[in-house]
Order: C-alpha cells, then structure tokens, then sequence
C-alpha cells in the first residue's frame, strides 16, 4: 500500500520524465489555448509513412 501511494502520485511519473508535466486544473485552458493556436499555425506537409515493420 505504501509503495501504491507513493508510485500514485502525480508527481512520481512527472519526475521520471515518463509524460510531460503536470498541468494545475486552474490552468487548463490556458494550456489548451497555446495547443489548439500551435496546432492552427501548423504547416502540414506531404505525408511520408515511412516503412511499417512488423
């Protein structure tokens, strides 16, 4: 349980760089925002898919 608590925290993963960041709630749409206009402004080029191995 104790491993449970200390491993469930957000703060754990953010820590390992295994994601990146944690975004405080009150700050969501701010971060939102700045995605959805980086995503507007985005050039998007010709696909190239590359070779998929299996």
């Amino acid at each position: 349980l104790e491993q449970y608590e200390r491993q469930g925290h957000p703060y754990y993963a953010s820590a390992r760089l295994w994601d990146d960041g944690v975004i405080d709630p009150a700050q969501s749409r701010t971060v939102l925002a700045l995605a959805l206009a980086a995503c507007q402004g985005a050039e998007l080029g010709p696909e190239q898919y590359g070779i998929f191995r299996m």
